[in-house]
């Protein structure tokens, strides 16, 4: 909705054979307007206004034809739930199922704290159901409401704060305390609240978009917030080393044929540093094993679960490309030859899905976290310690693929071939493994040191004797 000076008001129109014969006529920029009224005080009324505001400077609206002041006031009624419909109306489409969930968690935790008034508030669990579950799953917006879900939302719609009410600092600080908050009063994390934060920043960018500010400025650019501490860092003792990931897929394989058919899905997390949802959509056709030497996989995506609901055939799992990458993009992962042994004894012994999955459940489905999460819960408790196991090594699946990276890196692998492998940018990863690289940097010293002491037995190197500072 660009504004404009560029406006011209034409004197009124009369059109007796009309019901509403006065019509008054104005140009704002290249786009023609009209309103026509029953009785010419009317029309003299409005041309009127307009003259007036015309001279007072006001810049019009192209779309609308209002000057600005009379914008403002139209938007100015626009409540926060209102635009927030509008908003997941116009992602709907062009996001995957996850994001879509993502939204409506940022927003559903967001807008119970704009609101004008406490009186008649229902409980939070049930704002959290009808917002979370109703007004923000585009999805179910055509299904009918349980009645506590329609009341729930009526209030809202009654007492949401209008949008412009968010220039006002301590009320936008209403909404980032909120999303800073978990349900029961304790803080999230940071990574949670950062997510939420975008989230929120997007939605008043749109605002910005149709002027429901005063100002076209972003109002969270004008707040200071921190965010909640966290750290994307992994830590060197979640990392498990070799030996332990041996020890792991032995607790795996021992778990009967459940176990057993799991054992290369985790390797599938070390081995080749991938993500869950990559080994979970993985297939034979991405797989390259041959009978001797190094192997590769040639990833292309994988299976997420976003929830049934979220996606466009209500299907609890969606195929996406890979993280952070165009669609059409692979990402290609050498694998060493004791795994691609591993695998080809996969696919003999188990087999692949209809859809060439080379990992399924006992009914050929996607096979879940909450299923291989407790075959791994177990294989920990096998293979570790009581004292390790309760320590954070390995706790999660996920940190097989942490463990990974980690011993490429310590193995003196180029930090560029280690990004390029586990579909990281190079920042991304000396950010996230910056603990595991200092490590590594310790052992490259000393290995620089090994070597220049092979100089001389007395420990002489070509720039003087080892330790000299002079």
């Amino acid at each position: 909705m660009p504004l404009t000076y560029d406006v011209r008001v034409y004197s009124i129109e009369t059109r007796r054979d009309r019901p509403k014969p006065y019509r008054v006529r104005w140009l704002v920029g290249p786009q023609k307007h009209s309103k026509s009224y029953t009785v010419k005080a009317q029309a003299d009324g409005r041309r009127s206004e307009l003259m007036t505001a015309l001279r007072m400077g006001e810049q019009f609206d192209v779309e609308t034809g209002l000057p600005s002041s009379e914008l403002r006031a139209l938007n100015g009624s626009v409540t926060w739930y209102e635009h927030t419909r509008t908003y997941v109306m116009r992602r709907w489409d062009r996001l995957p199922a996850k994001s879509r969930r993502n939204d409506a968690d940022a927003l559903a935790t967001i807008t119970p704290a704009l609101v004008k008034t406490a009186v008649g508030r229902p409980s939070a669990r049930a704002l959290r159901t009808a917002l979370y579950g109703w007004a923000y799953n585009k999805s179910r917006w055509n299904i009918e409401q349980p009645s506590e879900v329609a009341d729930t939302l009526s209030w809202l719609e009654k007492n949401s704060l209008p949008v412009s009410a968010l220039e006002d600092p301590e009320t936008l600080r209403m909404a980032l305390d909120a999303l800073s908050t978990l349900l029961d009063g304790t803080p999230a994390a940071g990574r949670t609240a950062n997510r939420k934060r975008a989230c929120l920043s997007d939605v008043l960018g749109l605002a910005v978009e149709r002027r429901y500010f005063s100002v076209p400025v972003n109002p969270l650019s004008t707040v200071k917030w921190t965010a909640p501490k966290s750290t994307e860092e992994v830590d060197p003792a979640s990392v498990a080393n070799p030996r332990q990931v041996r020890d792991l897929l032995e607790g795996v394989r021992a778990q009967g044929a459940r176990g057993a058919h799991l054992e290369a899905f985790f390797g599938c997390l070390y081995y080749a540093a991938m993500r869950p949802a990559e080994a979970v959509g993985l297939t034979a056709a991405q797989c390259h094993l041959p009978k001797r030497g190094w192997g590769h996989i040639t990833l292309r995506g994988g299976i997420v679960h976003a929830g049934h609901g979220w996606t466009d055939d209500d299907r609890a799992h969606q195929n996406r490309h890979l993280k952070a990458r165009a669609a059409r993009d692979s990402r290609v992962v050498p694998i060493p030859p004791h795994f691609v042994a591993m695998l080809r004894w996969h696919i003999t012994r188990y087999g692949v899905a209809p859809d060439g999955r080379l990992f399924r459940t006992s009914r050929g489905g996607v096979i879940q976290d909450t299923g291989y999460g407790e075959v791994w819960a177990e294989a920990r408790s096998a293979a570790f310690s009581p004292t390790e196991a309760a320590a954070s090594l390995a706790r999660r699946p996920y940190d097989l693929r942490c463990a990974g990276v980690s011993f490429w890196l310590f193995s003196g692998v180029d930090p560029m071939e280690v990004a390029r492998r586990a579909g990281h940018s190079v920042a991304v990863l000396l950010r996230v493994y910056a603990k595991v690289l200092a490590q590594a940097q310790d052992r490259a010293n000393r290995q620089i040191e090994a070597g220049l002491r092979e100089w001389d037995g007395n420990g002489a190197s070509p720039g003087g004797r080892l330790g000299d500072t002079r």
